[in-house]
Order: C-alpha cells, then structure tokens, then sequence
C-alpha cells in the first residue's frame, strides 16, 4: 500500500449549509482507514460565510437600499448567529426574520450577468443553464464566470494550494453545484495543472447517459465516477485505476464517517447535527416514478442493523453531539428495531429520518420504544391519499396503513414530516380531492408538510412511452432530469391549481404549512418539535 498520498475532498457550493456533508465523510474515514492521508474541505459552509461578511455585502449591495436589504444588511451577523443557536427555536417569528433577512442580504449578489440568484440553499443562473454541456464548458475554460468565483479565487484556491495535494475530489450531488463545480475544476486545472482532478456524486450519476457521450466537455477533470466512490477513489488515491476517464462505483461501501476537519458546531442549525445513513441505495426501489427503480444510484446495501446504534453511540461520544439525521432514502425495519431494542443507551439522543408507511410502524410497542430510544420525528413519503394512485405509483402503500401509523406515531409522541406529491399523470380531480380529505382527516397527526408537483424523469418507468412531445431543458430534452413540453406543463398547472385554490384553503392544512420552517424544513423541523416536547 503506498502510504501518505495526499488527498482532498472538497464539497462545492451551493447547498444548504445545515450540516456536514455526509458524502465527504464517509469517503474521508474509508480513505483514512486504508492508510490514505486525506482532508475534506467543505467549499459550501466557506462560501457562505464568504460572501456573508458584512463589508463585502455592503460593497455588493445597490444604492440606495430598500427598506428590507437596509435591514437585512444590519442584521446579517445577528441572524447567522440565531440560526446556530438554541435560541433559533424559542420564538418561529424571530426565526422566520433571521432566515428572511441571510435571504435578503445574499440577494444583493447578480453576478456580472446581473441574473444570478443565491438563497441559503439554492443557487440559480438566469443566464446560464446547469443541463447545458455548452455552459459548463464556457464555465471550465474560464470565459464565463458565477458570483463565487471571488471566493474561489480569493480563499479556496490559496487554501487548497496550502494542502499540496496530488488528487482533488469533488463532491457533486444537486444540480445546484453543477456551474460552481465547473467553474471551479477549471480553476483548480489551471492553478494545480499536475494535480489529478476528479469529481463524482449522486448527480453526476443520475446525468451519467448525456456525460458519457460528452467527454470533451469534461476536459477539466481526469476522470469521472459513477456509483460508489469508495473504491474508485482508493485506486486513484494508490495510482492503481487505470487510465479510464469513466470509472465505476463498486459494490465495496462504508458507512463509518470521519468529520475530521468539518466542524459540526461551525453549521446552521440550532444544535450541532451529524448525518448518517445505515444503508445505502432504497430497499423498496419499486416506485415507478423513482429513477432509482430503474438505474440505482447505489445498488442497495445496509451495514448490520446491529451496528447502528454502536455507530450513534460512537459519534456521540467522538464529537459530543447528540443530534443525528439518518439520510437513508428509507430505514429499514431490521435498522429501526436494533435501534428500539437499545433504547436505554441511545435515550440521551436524538435522530430523525426517512421511512415507508410499513405496517410493523403501527405498532404501538415499537414506536413507543422508538420514541425512547430518541426518535423525534419520522418522514414519511405518503404521496397521495387516493388508492387508485398509489398503486398506479408502485409505492406499496396502503391508505389504511398509512392512517394507522400516523396515529400510532402521534401517540408516541414522535412528529412526523409527510410528502404529498401532485400532478401525477392520470391524476383525476377525484384523485387529489382524496388526497386534501386524507391531510384534512389526519391533520392533528401531522407535523410538517412537503407539498410538491411531480416533475417525472427520464429515468423511471412512469414516463416510460409517454408520448407527450418533450421539449428541451437547457440545449435539449436528454440534457435535463426531467420530461417537459406541453402536456407535462398542462398537467403540472392543474396541479398547482389545485394547491393554490383548493388545498391551501384548507384551514387545517394551511395551519401545518405555515409552521414548517421556511427553507430548511425538515433540517429544522426536527428542533422545533423536539423543543415542544
């Protein structure tokens, strides 16, 4: 094994910077493991507070101010620093005002195309579309430019010049990153030309079709990885892949991070929270509408249910925290029992995490003991309350099942998070007034509400034979993640029609919306129900 190969991880902007990135520990402890040096470097949290410093923002800001970037300018330092505190969940008001006004202050950032648009957590280029190969091109080669480019210049590119590292990794996995990315890899290639340049992640993976026949606008990185990236990145980190551009992903995953260098503390979130996953992939991978039905992301794997809890406890002690998220796509039921069966150690903690309306969650002794081994809340991907769509989505749910975990789960005490999702294609008007009757009913078992409009992808075997004409997203239909053209946008309007007149007239419903924090959602949910109870 070749010792003290140099290597670092480095998360681009723009994301929300609530936590530390899960992907870049994971590879930073498996690396470590196998005797490798390496570093993670989170470019997102340093870009943020970057651009937040209160000199550069009143550099940036427009004369004159109106009366809410006035404000929001004053305030800046203040707000960051509520956001990252307990006191975030003491009064929702002040806490909307603070997320309002870090808004409102990176507002005043255009871009020199004057459309850019960064919020804490989104990031958009009017000018500029992350689906367009020609874009990010233009990005690489330097002949265009996004508003981080200051801060890639000023402080990353010194910063990762000070490591000396022989392989840089990006991290990419919401199309958000996709411009900065590129960006900065053309940065990097042309500060660090003998530096192997390489980036992976689940949206490079999900675009693998249209990257695969576009090598040539790839050129600032030495390779790609599809899949897992543990191994690949081993075998580069000991000069052993090869010289394919496009490397794949085994089936050799870790689930052990290493936060070394990411600083929980240092994060937007009242309490510092860690992510885990104890699996990887979905179980279910049945859903019509998922793409990961279709082409896994991750093939599925779960490390022993048994070490879960060890792993929880681990962490804990490590970085003295006692928050965690669990970011599998859904918990599985052997996880969420080693969990429940060890409840008096973990009754010190407290997690929150995806899982499938599974009838074992209607148990009342099993939430009971879920509620005390520190669950707080539970997400659940209802969808919609009408039979006839679930099943026509593959979501293996049953409206009665999901009736009777909701109940049994609020009188555990533990919040729940549910998504609804409308627009589905066949939906009918009977279908969504379901829907509306299902959350009006169960509205008192619900804590937070995710109402979204299907946007359907390529990849899934929902949109499978459609023959609504699709039309480009960026410079062509197979550049975009999702279907588009005249019907897909007939049928998303009616959709939001619906939302807009029927469902958030709805006292009941409107109530649960309006005390879901705003942009966070449930990266925050979780301390405000933890904070009621």
């Amino acid at each position: 094994m070749v010792e003290g190969l140099s290597v670092l991880l480095l998360q681009p902007p723009a994301i929300k910077p609530a936590s530390p990135p899960l992907g870049l520990a994971v590879l930073l402890g498996h690396l470590r493991r196998q005797g490798i040096e390496a570093r993670a470097l989170d470019a997102n949290l340093a870009a943020y507070r970057y651009l937040l410093q209160p000199e550069r923002l009143a550099a940036m800001a427009p004369a004159p101010l109106n009366t809410a970037q006035h404000r929001a300018l004053k305030h800046v330092s203040r707000s960051w620093n509520l956001l990252a505190s307990p006191a975030a969940c003491r009064s929702f008001a002040r806490y909307q005002s603070a997320v309002q006004h870090l808004n409102t202050a990176l507002g005043v950032y255009r871009g020199t195309s004057g459309d850019e648009r960064l919020t804490l957590g989104d990031y958009r280029h009017g000018g500029r579309s992350e689906f367009s190969l020609h874009d990010l091109q233009q990005l690489a080669a330097g002949e265009a430019s996004t508003l981080f480019g200051a801060y890639f210049a000023e402080e990353l590119l010194p910063a990762v010049a000070a490591c000396k590292p022989r392989l840089i990794a990006l991290s990419i996995n919401y199309r958000h990153q996709l411009l900065p990315a590129f960006e900065l890899a053309g940065l990097l290639r042309r500060a660090l030309p003998g530096v192997k340049l390489v980036a992976g992640g689940g949206m490079l993976t999900s675009w693998r079709g249209v990257l695969e026949q576009a090598i040539g606008a790839l050129a600032p990185f030495d390779h790609l990885v599809f899949g897992p990236g543990e191994e690949a990145l081993l075998q580069l980190a000991q000069g052993e892949a090869g010289d394919d551009f496009f490397l794949e992903g085994s089936s050799c995953l870790a689930f052990e991070p290493d936060f070394s260098g990411l600083t929980p503390a240092a994060y937007l979130s009242p309490e510092p929270v860690l992510p885990v996953t104890a699996s990887r992939g979905c179980y279910w991978q049945r859903c019509l509408f998922c793409p990961e039905a279709v082409a896994p992301t991750h093939p599925y794997r779960s490390c022993a249910p048994a070490e879960v809890p060890d792993l929880l406890l681990t962490l804990a002690h490590r970085w003295r925290v006692r928050h965690f998220h669990l970011t599998d796509n859904a918990l599985p039921l052997p996880v969420l029992k080693a969990l429940a069966a060890r409840r008096d150690e973990l009754a010190g903690l407290a997690w929150y995490g995806f899982v499938r309306f599974e009838a074992a969650l209607a148990d009342p002794q099993l939430v009971d003991h879920l509620a005390a081994a520190g669950c707080r809340m539970l997400q659940l991907g209802l969808e919609s309350g009408s039979q006839t769509v679930l099943d026509r989505l593959g979501k293996g749910t049953r409206v009665a099942t999901a009736s009777a975990v909701l109940r049994a789960l609020q009188r555990a005490g533990i919040a729940t998070y549910v998504y609804v999702m409308f627009g589905v294609p066949d939906e009918t008007d009977e279908d969504r007034r379901a829907t509306l009757h299902f959350l009006e009913e169960h509205a008192d078992a619900i804590g937070f509400l995710n109402l979204a409009i299907m946007n359907l992808p390529h990849q899934s075997e929902l949109a499978a034979g459609r023959t609504a004409a699709v039309e480009a997203e960026g410079e062509g239909s197979a550049r975009g993640l999702y279907l588009t053209g005249a019907a897909e946008q007939q049928r998303r309007s009616e959709a939001r029609r619906f939302i807009q007149q029927k469902l958030l007239a709805s006292s009941a419903i409107r109530t649960i919306v309006n005390r879901t924090p705003p942009l966070f959602t449930s990266d925050h949910a979780f301390f405000f129900d933890a904070q009621k109870g």
